[in-house]
């Protein structure tokens, strides 16, 4: 029976879940998808050709059992579904929205190669998660006994809030320390609600409290705490705190008002729709309502803010990338929506300064016209200036999407021994995590670099393994 309800994609085409037309979805910050029916979810999952060797899970960085709760899903067993997909993946709903799924698991799925349309690994997720929590599968946190042990967590973002579950279902107690007066990081700040509606994040915060896991909120380390008081408080300490340092361009008036960090953008976007009072926004100042904007960069922050920018009401919107489409780093499933929505990707262009008007404000971005010449250190064919060939976009907002680095952790927490390596980000043992500071663990991006939240989640689960170990050593114990 189960070999009859999969292996159908010789007969079932690929069908995703229904799209919002553009106009409709450029008015508002709702999701752009809407949600599987019961059938179509079990026919869509049914199209999975259940191979030997499954590249979809290896390429996932969670190593998710996929064709297994796919094929729970296409028999209709959907709870099992849920519990499977939950074991290996803290926050599935999330990862079904969010993840580039056509660069990890779907982008290598053995019936894509074949030509048949990938199994919609990433809806399918989606709806099965969204179903647990509809009919209550979902609960909070109940450790089976609880332990002394405590561990405090510098940042509440998907790697934080990762590491804190799997903690706290081990009955450690752990407190989650965080900048912000919300929880969930990038998630919730950075990341659009049109590709991950905050509600998704804050049901999952609320879950994670009523677990016992403590927030201590609008709380900068290395002003407000001590990072060696943190150390002190508690058994272990996972550093986990992202990089939201944003990388800046030398170009004449990169200062000027007008010229904007991407993350401040998103940030305050974000903030208006919890409704908070958000003054950069409400000056105009992060407000790209009637105005021309350009964004600069071509990975998925930039997608992010130029989307942002159509739903804000801009007159124009336009992208510039020094490479081509071929060699953007974003997902081109995002860059296709932003093309439906109304944006205009300028290939083969980068900034080399910016014009104001009589006020100082805005006025253009001065654009180089390039080409691909001969591959760098990375395979990547470099980009070279075509001399002669600048021209000006005119623009009231321009959007700097180019990337974020690590902030100077050991200088703004007083921990110079806190090894780091040449690029800022912390020093960290491959597979537990550790830092060369005992009992202090580091995971997500503060050691990746800029990565996805996919990667922050492993890592954030890994690390909370190795810290259980460290609590339960031996020697530890024995000394206590």
């Amino acid at each position: 029976m189960a070999k009859q309800q999969m292996l159908r994609f010789v007969k079932i085409g690929k069908e995703m879940p229904e799209k919002r037309p553009p106009d409709l979805r450029a008015e508002d910050f709702d999701e752009i998808y809407g949600e599987y029916t019961d059938a179509k979810a079990a026919e869509q999952a049914g199209r999975c050709s259940q191979c030997g060797v499954p590249y979809c899970q290896s390429h996932c960085p969670l190593h998710n059992n996929i064709p297994d709760w796919l094929m729970l899903t296409a028999q209709g067993r959907l709870q099992e579904a849920y519990e499977l997909s939950q074991a290996t993946n803290t926050f599935p709903e999330i990862c079904g929205r969010i993840c580039p799924q056509d660069r990890l698991c779907e982008g290598n799925c053995v019936i894509e190669q074949a030509g048949h349309g990938t199994v919609t690994i990433g809806s399918v997720e989606k709806y099965i998660t969204d179903t647990a929590w509809e009919e209550g599968w979902v609960k909070p946190i109940a450790p089976s006994a609880e332990r002394a042990e405590s561990v405090g967590i510098i940042g509440a973002g998907p790697g934080g809030l990762a590491a804190a579950d799997v903690l706290r279902r081990a009955g450690v107690q752990v407190t989650v320390y965080d900048r912000y007066d919300r929880a969930g990081g990038l998630m919730t700040y950075g990341i659009p609600g049109f590709k991950l509606e905050k509600p998704v994040v804050m049901r999952r915060i609320e879950q994670l409290e009523q677990g016992g896991v403590e927030f201590v909120l609008n709380c900068a380390v290395g002003e407000d705490i001590a990072f060696d008081a943190i150390r002190g408080k508690h058994d272990a300490v996972l550093i986990a705190t992202g990089v939201y340092k944003s990388r800046d361009i030398e170009a004449p008036n990169s200062g000027a008002p007008g010229v904007v960090k991407a993350l401040d953008f998103l940030t305050a976007s974000n903030r208006k729709s919890f409704g908070d009072e958000v003054p950069e926004f409400d000056s105009g100042d992060l407000d790209a309502r009637g105005k021309r904007v350009v964004v600069i960069g071509g990975g998925d922050t930039a997608m992010d803010c130029v989307r942002t920018a159509v739903r804000q009401g801009a007159k124009s919107v336009r992208c510039l990338y020094r490479r081509d489409r071929d060699n953007m780093p974003g997902s081109r499933r995002e860059t296709q929506n932003a093309e439906e929505e109304g944006v205009e990707f300028i290939w083969l262009s980068a900034p080399s300064g910016f014009l104001t008007d009589d006020s100082g404000a805005l006025a253009g971005v001065r654009v180089q016209k390039m080409r691909l010449g001969q591959p760098d250190a990375t395979g990547r064919r470099a980009p070279e200036v075509i001399e002669g060939a600048d021209y000006t976009e005119e623009a009231e907002i321009a959007i700097m999407a180019l990337g974020f680095e690590p902030e100077d952790l050991p200088a703004l927490w007083n921990v110079p021994e806190l090894a780091v390596t040449r690029w800022g980000t912390i020093k960290a043992r491959f597979n537990t995590h550790e830092t060369d500071l005992p009992g202090v663990w580091a995971v997500g991006d503060i050691v990746r670099g800029a990565s996805l939240v996919v990667w922050a989640i492993r890592d954030g689960r890994e690390a909370a393994e190795s810290i259980l170990k460290y609590l339960s050593a031996p020697s530890r114990v024995a000394a206590e």
